[in-house]
């Protein structure tokens, strides 16, 4: 009795083991992972490279794949503008070693940015100083809230830590053929 639940057990796996080879990855996946490094708005560059590690699909169909990227685009945090990363993906190595070349973007990222409480209440305090210093009572007002004002229009870099989820979307997939 054992060695036959051992024999169905075992042509089980064999019949299953070719599914997973067959695991194709196309337009319309999305594989979800781990950044390798740290991206801050304020030191990124384009053409930066970008790894995700431990990468898999919603199904599991792929497991343990790595994606290979860059930054497309960055805008550092300034007067009105708030930081930004772009992330693009050009490849993919599965964990059985197929190698895909892929055009996708990153569709959600869990990215970090500073509180900005701390700048606007020292804005309309160096507001209300220079505004008391040069216009006395009326002054100090206008400028603690002009002070206020400058300092809630001025924006935070974003940081994207290390270890971070990201999810990429695969646009377009094309598998490298076996050389």
């Amino acid at each position: 009795m054992v060695r036959k639940f051992t024999t169905i057990l075992a042509s089980a796996v064999f019949a299953l083991a070719p599914l997973a080879a067959l695991a194709q990855l196309s337009p319309g996946t999305t594989l979800t992972g781990n950044i390798n490094q740290n991206l801050s708005s304020n030191h990124a560059y384009v053409g930066e490279g970008v790894t995700i590690s431990n990468a898999h699909s919603p199904n599991n169909y792929i497991n343990g794949a790595t994606v290979y990227g860059h930054v497309s685009g960055v805008q550092p945090a300034g007067q009105g503008t708030p930081g930004k990363i772009t992330l693009s993906f050009d490849k993919v190595q599965t964990r059985s070693g197929s190698v895909y070349f892929v055009r996708g973007y990153a569709s959600n990222v869990n990215v970090q940015t500073k509180n900005n409480t701390l700048k606007e209440i020292g804005g309309a305090a160096a507001g209300a100083l220079v505004g008391g210093l040069l216009f006395h009572g009326v002054g100090a007002l206008i400028g603690a809230g002009s002070g206020a004002l400058l300092a809630k229009n001025n924006r935070q870099n974003v940081l994207i830590p290390q270890g971070s989820m990201v999810s990429v979307q695969v646009v377009r997939a094309r598998r490298q053929s076996a050389s």
